[in-house]
């Protein structure tokens, strides 16, 4: 049995669940308030010193971090991550631009907006955020309109990494009207055995 600490609304936590959900693991969710610093408290720091959420704990008593860590070790051996070397390598790839490339723009924008209510407190900084995570966006745009997923044409933890906080990206500030192939992935994703929504 999993525990997972996390905050039902986050994009990173949410890609932790959506794929325990999609394995078939039961797993037990414990919920984590960030804004009342509940990830800074002693207790949890003995489980996360860098304080964040979400984490993963088994029945051996290890603690694991970083969503995409995560993602990583519950895939292996599934068809959540291919056996292929290079399509390995690929999904890392994905995920490392999803954490470098797409989380600081698009889903801080959305934490600035729907966790601190900060659209007109935080305008000049969400400005500066809005053309990037649109570039993020593009990148993903011209792969999607070639690929139904992200690495070997298959469902894979690149596709729950990118779309956790894509699908949500509106809450962010960011317009994905024009972006069809985006939308369409989406569908597709959705239509996936034990899907399950945010929240």
């Amino acid at each position: 049995m999993f525990k997972v600490y996390g905050d039902v609304n986050s994009g990173n936590c949410y890609k932790v669940k959506l794929l325990l959900s999609q394995l078939k693991l039961p797993f037990e969710w414990i919920e984590i308030d960030i804004l009342k610093k509940e990830t800074r408290t002693p207790e949890f720091l003995t489980i996360n010193p860098n304080g964040r959420i979400p984490v993963l704990e088994w029945e051996t008593g290890h603690f694991l971090w970083e969503s995409n860590a995560i993602m990583h070790f519950l895939s292996e051996g599934t068809e959540f991550l291919p056996c292929d070397r290079l399509q390995r390598a690929q999904v890392l790839q994905w995920l490392f631009f999803e954490q470098y490339s797409h989380e600081p723009y698009i889903a801080t924008s959305r934490y600035l907006i729907r966790y601190l209510k900060g659209e007109e407190k935080y305008q000049k900084v969400l400005a500066e955020k809005r053309p990037l995570g649109y570039a993020a966006l593009g990148v993903m745009e011209k792969h999607l309109k070639e690929h139904p997923f992200f690495v070997g044409d298959v469902y894979s933890i690149a596709d729950i990494g990118l779309y956790a906080y894509t699908h949500v990206a509106a809450e962010g500030g960011f317009d994905l009207s024009q972006y069809t192939a985006i939308l369409a992935w989406f569908e597709r994703i959705q239509s996936q055995l034990n899907y399950l929504k945010i929240g």
